[in-house]
């Protein structure tokens, strides 16, 4: 019986290849939603290398921070302040710097350490934030992307019942399968990049 129900399955238009790899499924869907596929692949390409190089540099930064943290708090703590200076001077990191920015102007003043820290700790933001900007516009503009390529597909459809003077459901198939696909596209896309993009802010402000 289910031998039977599978032969008939075979049969039905658009079931042949329902022995296909997840892979080889996705690659033909892929090719389905037509020229907006190429924007869209863009995107993917762009929000992935920005992803994986914002994340290593995050986690590196974090493990710089808190050995420069535990270092200095010994030093500051024997008094060995002329050390801390010049061990936050010879770090690469935000924490180091904002560190260094105070210590260099210890013996000036408490506002005037404060407001050192406060100026350097605005640079180091600025800097860790880098590349956020571009998460935030893929994650706006993939979803936005897959909504036009969702009227594109309408155009298709309605100027194939155009051009046959009659609706039938294969002629309108193939343009609505083309907006479905690319707003599910788009959403794909916009969907980790939004959840990357608010994971690097938390991230950053746990800092």
């Amino acid at each position: 019986m289910a031998i039977q129900l599978y032969g008939a399955l075979l049969q039905i238009p658009g079931l042949e290849t329902v022995d296909e790899t997840f892979s080889e499924s996705v690659m033909r869907l892929w090719g389905d939603t037509g020229g907006m596929r190429w924007p869209l692949a863009l995107c993917l390409l762009v929000g992935i290398g920005v992803i994986i190089w914002k994340f290593i540099s995050l986690q590196l930064k974090a493990q710089k921070t808190r050995a420069i943290l535990k270092d200095v708090d010994e030093l500051l703590t024997q008094q060995r302040i002329r050390e801390a200076l010049e061990l936050t001077r010879d770090t690469d990191a935000p924490a180091a710097n904002i560190l260094y920015a105070g210590l260099e102007r210890s013996d000036e003043g408490t506002d005037r350490v404060m407001k050192a820290i406060e100026n350097q700790g605005l640079i180091e933001m600025s800097k860790l934030e880098s590349g956020m900007v571009v998460l935030a516009t893929l994650a706006t503009i993939a979803p936005l992307l897959g909504f036009l390529g969702t009227v594109v597909g309408m155009i298709i459809a309605f100027q194939s019942i155009e051009a046959a003077g009659e609706v039938e459901a294969t002629l309108v198939a193939g343009g609505i399968k083309v907006a479905l696909l690319t707003t599910a596209a788009g959403l794909a896309i916009a969907i980790p990049v939004s959840i990357a993009h608010n994971y690097f802010v938390s991230f950053i402000d746990g800092l």
